[in-house]
């Protein structure tokens, strides 16, 4: 049980109460208190207390090798459904990830892999990518600027130098989501419409972190506001 809780803990952003790992468990909160008293004294760096809740600070991580055949599947799933709608990149990067999978778990667990009971369709296909979308991703981490030329529906063209801090992927269409200068708001751009772009070496003025978590704030607030009129 060591083993599951170091997971729930590590999955979660904020303290996870006893209640929370018991359930998940389906264990008694006193063997929970027992095991990570005994993980602590293991020198686990967790952090907590009882009635607050529980958290698995930096510098400690699971061997790598430790996944359950959910687990195994899942990853597999996840890399397939990039396969199939990622960029070239990222395409090649997901059947790297399944064949080092295949590569390094256990024999048992290795059919999960190469005859997987899961698939994600091959057959997806977006509009095609206008722009170089490693360099998009490569900016996004390093909180660089970009800029677009953009063609709108109207097939208005416009210059927008934005900073780039996610990438969305749609049923026929790839989003950079990014703070937009010329608009001073976030803006959506679709891959496709994008007719140029210049990868910068000018630092944007915050983090993507941050941005992210402003946008997800405002898109919260426009669904909020949209279930009170309906």
């Amino acid at each position: 049980m060591w083993v599951q809780i170091i997971q729930i803990l590590r999955r979660g952003q904020r303290p996870v109460t006893a209640d929370a790992i018991a359930e998940e468990l389906e264990t008694s909160k006193r063997t929970v208190y027992r095991d990570i008293a005994d993980l602590i004294g293991q020198r686990a760096p967790i952090r907590g207390e009882a009635g607050v809740g529980y958290i698995l600070e930096d510098g400690f991580d699971l061997p790598p090798l430790m996944l359950t055949p959910d687990e195994v599947e899942a990853a597999v799933l996840g890399a397939q459904m990039v396969a199939a709608r990622g960029d070239p990149a990222l395409r090649r990067a997901a059947e790297d990830l399944i064949a080092k999978i295949g590569a390094v778990i256990p024999e048992n667990l290795r059919p999960l892999v190469v005859e997987p009971s899961t698939r994600a369709s091959a057959s997806w296909r977006s509009a095609q990518d206008n722009v170089d979308m490693a360099g998009v991703r490569q900016a996004i981490r390093a909180g660089m600027k970009v800029v677009l030329t953009y063609r709108d529906e109207q097939e208005r063209e416009t210059e927008r130098t934005i900073w780039p801090f996610a990438v969305g992927y749609y049923e026929t269409s790839r989003l950079i989501v990014a703070h937009c200068e010329l608009r001073k708001d976030f803006r959506s751009f679709r891959t496709d419409r994008v007719t140029a772009a210049q990868f910068t070496e000018i630092r944007y003025p915050d983090r993507p972190a941050s941005l992210r978590a402003r946008w997800r704030r405002r898109q919260d607030e426009m669904y909020a506001e949209m279930r009170k009129r309906a």
